[in-house]
């Protein structure tokens, strides 16, 4: 978590957080995370951060203006840096490979702040700043169509419907955050990567399906 600050800098504020507020947030996120938004109290924040009430209420007037940077600036980073690394001129399918084991590598890097940011995604009272973050979405989700519509154009990819391939693949990754263990055998990124052989070539076997045919 010592990284939140990448992501904090982007929810557009324009103010790059620092010390005791860092710390807020770290704690702030990991308690949405693990309790759920409704289950976590000011109280509760400002005991885990071995600070008054006063103190917290000085940095932030309640939750909602803690959890709102946290969401925003994960959907903004998410897209920002997955983007990064997709480069339209190498084959669709290393594309999807790339586009799926960032995500995952981004997704273990801020855990936390994932989990407490999608938990809430369409729970802010404030049109602006939700429209904001669908747009950031958006444009994470268009890149993915992008990238399955290319395998689809070069022969690649056989799909029939985009936006349903689209939301196959991102359910892969986004239900990690149910069950995934950070002290398990590997890594997001390493199981990812597996979901993308799967994806790629389906998981019956090239043997059964030519007797099933026969």
């Amino acid at each position: 978590m010592d990284d939140l600050a990448e992501i904090l800098e982007l929810d557009g504020s324009g103010n790059p957080p620092q010390g005791r507020i860092v710390q807020i947030f770290q704690v702030a996120c990991r308690l949405f995370a693990q309790r759920g938004f409704d289950g976590v109290s000011m109280r509760d924040i400002a005991a885990e951060c071995d600070i008054s009430k006063a103190t917290l209420y000085h940095y932030f007037p309640d939750k909602d203006s803690i959890l709102r940077p946290l969401a925003m600036g994960t959907t903004k980073s998410i897209f920002l840096h997955v983007s990064k690394f997709d480069d339209p001129s190498r084959p669709p399918v290393e594309r999807l490979r790339t586009f799926l084991v960032e995500t995952a590598t981004f997704f273990e890097k801020f855990r936390w702040a994932w989990i407490a940011g999608a938990s809430a995604f369409w729970s802010d009272p404030k049109a602006r700043s939700r429209k904001e973050r669908v747009g950031w979405r958006d444009r994470y989700e268009a890149l993915l169509r992008d990238i399955l519509q290319a395998g689809i154009d070069s022969g690649e990819m056989q799909i029939k419907d985009v936006r349903l391939a689209g939301r196959f693949v991102l359910g892969s990754v986004n239900w990690m955050a149910r069950w995934y263990d950070p002290e398990g055998p590997m890594t997001a990124a390493e199981i990812v990567d597996n979901f993308c052989d799967m994806i790629i070539h389906g998981i019956g076997a090239a043997e059964a399906g030519k007797r099933k045919r026969g």
